[in-house]
């Protein structure tokens, strides 16, 4: 079983900053592409940023500039660190991450519980 917890959250005045992370935990090989997804209420989930395992990025462009993914392999750990924070960052973050649980079989897609991000005006 593998598992993903995101944790760093919370609510934070625009402006701000807050580091999420997410922690990968159990029966695993590899971790390749991992990505940061947010959803808003009312609105569809969406991509936000991603990272490959040679720590290639692509952020969405309203993003760009302000939130920078990262990743510690040695750690099964991802964090995405967001300044700047504006209102309509506010969503649930949520991390995926496509994960080889054996040598030899492709990578399984698995994701986090998801964690609140409020940003007040």
């Amino acid at each position: 079983q593998v598992q993903l917890v995101e944790s760093g959250g919370g609510l934070v005045q625009a402006g701000g900053s807050l580091r999420l992370s997410c922690a990968a935990s159990g029966s695993i090989f590899r971790i390749d592409a991992i990505g940061w997804y947010r959803q808003a209420p009312g609105k569809q989930r969406e991509l936000v940023a991603t990272i490959t395992r040679c720590r290639d990025t692509n952020y969405v462009d309203s993003v760009k500039g302000r939130f920078t993914i990262s990743r510690d392999n040695a750690k099964n750990t991802v964090y995405l660190q967001m300044s700047s924070l504006k209102p309509e960052d506010t969503a649930v973050y949520y991390c995926n991450a496509a994960i080889k649980t054996t040598w030899g079989t492709p990578p399984d897609d698995y994701w986090g519980q998801g964690t609140q991000v409020t940003v007040s005006s």
